[in-house]
């Protein structure tokens, strides 16, 4: 077994998109490398129901698709073929735009005003840029949910984990999306298939991923005097933590225990357009797909 040690580690960004929805953004809109097949990963969780109440109005997506995950309130969702629904605590929408949709989401909060969630967007590759849309709509009750013997907790989301199937399947990236909380002061190994691009987001609670003898950049009183352990720094809400290659990862949770995202798929490797929310492989695809915009012609498929 090879652990795969800390490229990188990030905090989101705040940032604002849509109507003027207030959220914070791990990655999107550069460089793909480390993320591969993914393209954007933004978490809107807000308390404040004046910064996410205008939501996302009509808007196009083309090339890709979007992931949505709600862990509190609800996002209504409706589009230019007819689709339409809504999104709970717990619920999990894949939506594939493939050719091309019209699209808008709005928020609303629960009781308490909030609106927690969180969006992946996934990129497609060139022989799916034009399939026909589709979704998978996914209640919490769906999803499997597993607790280890130490107490760590795992939702598959997509993706096989721990002897059970997520319930979202049809994926060309064949990803894995795994909603995992480990229980404060365990220290937890989860293989990854060693192919696979992978990411984790902190969004509760705090830890260290570690290598293969120590947490990542932090020095351990033990090495020092051989007394025990004492971690120092530790990832926190909303830390992007970006792997090197292997085929696990190690974390090591902190006193409040630590629950984070744990994304991988396999690398398209090809190139990457971006117009916004139309992603495509050349610039030719992008005009071609902003000509159509203009000529009324972007929607290829029927409901």
């Amino acid at each position: 077994m090879s652990i795969r040690a800390v490229k990188n580690t990030k905090q989101a960004i705040p940032t604002m998109e849509g109507a003027g929805v207030k959220l914070h953004r791990a990655f999107g809109f550069n460089d793909t490398s480390d993320t591969d097949p993914f393209l954007l990963f933004d978490d809107f969780r807000n308390d404040n129901p004046a910064d996410y109440e205008a939501g996302f109005p009509w808007h196009p997506h083309r090339g890709i698709e979007t992931i949505t995950y709600v862990l509190a309130g609800q996002a209504t969702h409706q589009d230019s073929l007819g689709n339409s629904g809504t999104l709970g605590a717990g619920d999990v929408q894949w939506m594939t735009a493939g050719s091309g949709i019209m699209h808008q989401e709005m928020p609303k909060g629960d009781k308490d005003g909030r609106m927690h969630g969180f969006q992946l967007w996934a990129n497609l590759p060139r022989s799916l840029k034009m399939t026909t849309p589709r979704y998978q709509d996914v209640e919490a009750k769906e999803i499997p949910e597993i607790v280890d013997d130490d107490g760590t907790i795992a939702r598959v989301i997509v993706g096989d984990f721990w002897g059970k199937s997520g319930p979202v399947d049809g994926i060309a990236a064949k990803p894995q999306y795994l909603d995992i909380s480990v229980p404060a002061g365990v220290k937890k190994t989860i293989k990854i298939d060693a192919y696979r691009n992978v990411f984790a987001y902190v969004f509760e609670g705090e830890g260290a991923f570690v290598d293969a003898s120590k947490p990542v950049g932090i020095l351990t009183e033990k090495e020092l005097n051989g007394e025990e352990i004492q971690i120092r720094d530790l990832s926190g809400n909303r830390t992007l933590i970006y792997f090197d290659t292997g085929d696990e990862i190690v974390v090591q949770a902190g006193e409040r225990g630590v629950r984070f995202l744990l994304i991988s798929g396999k690398p398209l490797k090809e190139p990457v357009a971006w117009h916004g929310p139309i992603v495509m492989n050349t610039r030719e695809e992008l005009k071609q797909a902003v000509d159509d915009l203009q000529k009324g012609t972007f929607i290829k498929h029927g409901s």
